[in-house]
């Protein structure tokens, strides 16, 4: 059975004086989806996240969250959505259990769903800690806690691994993971394209304000592989690249059959690697 579009933005553009933000994006986001918008610094992705969750107005085109237009989105939508963003605010001064049980609260969420959170994150144990105290990975850890206190149905992410360590970034993934599995429509921005490749169901591409290329992140690399090439790895430590042509099919068979073949990789383009050939610059 087809997913409903939760999330759907059609031709959104925005003007901020003289500049162009954002230039004609359309997309949708489907519940049980992780959707990203990749791209470097000032490409445009805080702004549209700032849009779809009614921060900002934007200059022309439409969009809807919930099945809500942008324009009407109030408590009762914001009661439905989490967002992690890069001034998602503390309470410096409670504990970690204090802050969330704020949450509750407001949310109208029963107290005992705090530590079953807490302890999806990995914070159960420092539940006492003062949240000023907290190093910038159980900060972000702990703002995610909070943004999925509620259960969202869609839960926005601008950015939420960046500057953190691998180890404290892959329990964050596992998180994102489990929440789409359960159905939460996730919308992240990142310009971490090694992070985008793993998490994301569908992603986009935005370059200056503008999507420059879209699809499944395996549907994008294999797109753009025009040079088909294989990675070689012999029995005597031999490593070769070798380019797809009749020549390279005979070595190949040949040391299958005569057990010579120890690894063999295909090497299509990285996401990383598209977007320098699709926009001419570097992910900075």
């Amino acid at each position: 059975m087809t997913q409903p579009d939760i999330i759907t933005v059609e031709h959104i553009s925005k003007y901020f004086k003289n500049q162009d933000a954002l230039k004609d994006l359309s997309f949708s986001i489907k519940s049980g989806e992780i959707f990203g918008l990749l791209g470097p610094s000032g490409a445009g992705k805080t702004t549209t996240i700032k849009i779809l969750t009614g921060q900002l107005k934007q200059t022309n085109g439409s969009a809807s969250v919930l099945g809500v237009p942008i324009e009407e989105i109030n408590e009762s939508i914001y009661e439905q959505i989490g967002i992690v963003s890069h001034n998602s605010g503390l309470y410096d001064k409670l504990s970690v259990y204090k802050n969330l049980e704020i949450f509750t609260r407001i949310l109208n969420v029963p107290k005992a769903r705090i530590n079953k959170i807490l302890k999806q994150v990995g914070l159960l144990s420092d539940r006492k800690k003062i949240a000023g105290k907290l190093s910038q990975g159980m900060r972000q850890r702990l703002i995610l806690a909070r943004a999925v206190l509620h259960q969202p149905k869609v839960l926005f992410l601008d950015e939420p691994t960046s500057g953190l360590d691998p180890s404290t970034q892959i329990e964050i993934h596992r998180l994102i993971m489990e929440l789409r599995d359960n159905g939460t429509a996730v919308f992240l921005t990142t310009h971490n394209m090694e992070e985008a490749d793993k998490l994301c169901d569908h992603l986009a591409l935005l370059n200056d304000g503008k999507i420059v290329e879209t699809g499944t992140p395996r549907d994008i690399r294999l797109r753009h592989n025009k040079k088909k090439q294989y990675k070689v790895l012999l029995k005597n430590n031999q490593e070769l690249t070798l380019t797809q042509s009749e020549e390279t099919t005979q070595k190949i068979n040949w040391w299958m059959t005569s057990n010579e073949l120890v690894t063999i990789h295909s090497c299509e383009p990285t996401l990383e690697t598209v977007f320098i050939e699709v926009t001419g610059r570097k992910l900075i």
